[in-house]
């Protein structure tokens, strides 16, 4: 065989009997792989989170569910007809469970807008007025905080988003406690990116304080 052409079947052969555990470092599929695993990681904590056993005296229990967004002056604004969608991306999970809760409507019709801002100034004596008018033997809030910082890369600001969810007996005892972060180059739409960040992380943070619920709720005082 010619000289000119034995050298390209010589690499031709060299190239296609690469190791083949060489060749898998240069895998395009291996970003897939990792999120494949990081779901099936988030999807086994959740799984074991919904296994906890929880008393069925438990479930018939009423939760109230408000939901606030602290301010740049530090104030929470609270106005629950605000938050309905954030809302109903908790409450519709925590009523799959079969755990009972109110409805915005029914927190408005029976306690007063100042009685859940206390909630928001752990006032607990105005927390617990207002539970017992409600008869709610549990609050769960949901806080939302947003931080603005320059990006020094890129001439945009990066807002990170935090929201946390704790959840409490009337006497103002913590049952759980937990959060879900989320950060973005969009800009300054707080809100939307609070509700895109509940939508995001509800399974988990729901599964989470129903595990936390079912374990800590009936211990004694």
């Amino acid at each position: 065989m010619k000289l000119a052409l034995l050298l390209p079947l010589m690499t031709l052969l060299t190239v296609t009997s690469v190791d083949p555990l060489h060749a898998q470092r240069f895998s395009f599929s291996q970003p897939d792989d990792v999120d494949k695993q990081e779901q099936a990681a988030r999807d086994a904590r959740i799984a074991d989170a919904l296994s906890a056993p929880c008393r069925a005296d438990l479930k018939n229990k009423k939760i109230m569910v408000v939901i606030g967004e602290r301010q740049s002056n530090g104030y929470v604004e609270a106005r629950q007809q605000n938050y309905g969608e954030h809302y109903q991306a908790i409450n519709k999970r925590l009523q799959a469970l079969g755990l009972r809760t109110y409805t915005p409507e029914e927190i408005r019709r029976q306690i007063a807008q100042a009685e859940i801002d206390a909630y928001f100034r752990n006032d607990p004596d105005a927390a617990l007025s207002a539970s017992r008018r409600l008869g709610a033997s549990f609050v769960l809030r949901g806080l939302i905080s947003s931080q603005a910082t320059p990006n020094p890369m890129m001439a945009v600001n990066q807002v990170s988003v935090n929201m946390g969810f704790t959840l409490t007996a009337s006497n103002g005892r913590v049952i759980s406690d937990t959060e879900a972060r989320s950060s973005s180059y969009a800009g300054s739409d707080v809100h939307q990116m609070a509700l895109t960040l509940v939508n995001e992380k509800a399974d988990e943070v729901v599964a989470m304080l129903y595990a936390d619920y079912c374990r800590n709720a009936g211990k004694p005082k």
